[in-house]
């Protein structure tokens, strides 16, 4: 008579995983990346497909004021907006009558680089 609590007669051993598991496994991980990578490179192309104000707005020239504040001169339309931007808030702080004329700056001789050596010596006060 058996007992209705009672262990089964014989232990089911656990299952031996082998290489066919394995490579299942593997298989099925590969898989989910692929769909994964798929889903995000079609998101990319579907954000910028209905993009119908190409050109309206633009950014001329962007400084930083502080470690989170910058200005920035933005063109709309015909007309030129300097705005100032920080952490939760963006201000118009003037809107040029004449637009600016943002040329590149005639560039300077960029100043050499100092040596390890010379870098070593001066962190160590000599």
């Amino acid at each position: 008579m058996s007992h209705a609590f009672a262990a089964p007669t014989t232990a089911a051993g656990a299952p031996v995983i082998g290489v066919s598991g394995l490579l299942s496994v593997t298989l099925a991980l590969l898989g989910v990346l692929a769909v994964i990578f798929a889903l995000a490179w079609l998101a990319r192309r579907m954000r910028t497909f209905g993009d119908r104000t190409a050109g309206a707005l633009e950014v001329l020239a962007n400084m930083p004021l502080g470690p989170k504040e910058r200005a920035v001169l933005l063109r709309v339309g015909g007309a030129q907006i300097l705005l100032g931007v920080a952490p939760g808030r963006v201000n118009t702080l003037h809107v040029l009558d004449q637009p600016a004329d943002i040329g590149n700056p005639a560039p300077s001789a960029p100043a050499p680089k100092p040596s390890f050596a010379q870098l070593l010596k001066r962190s160590l006060g000599k």
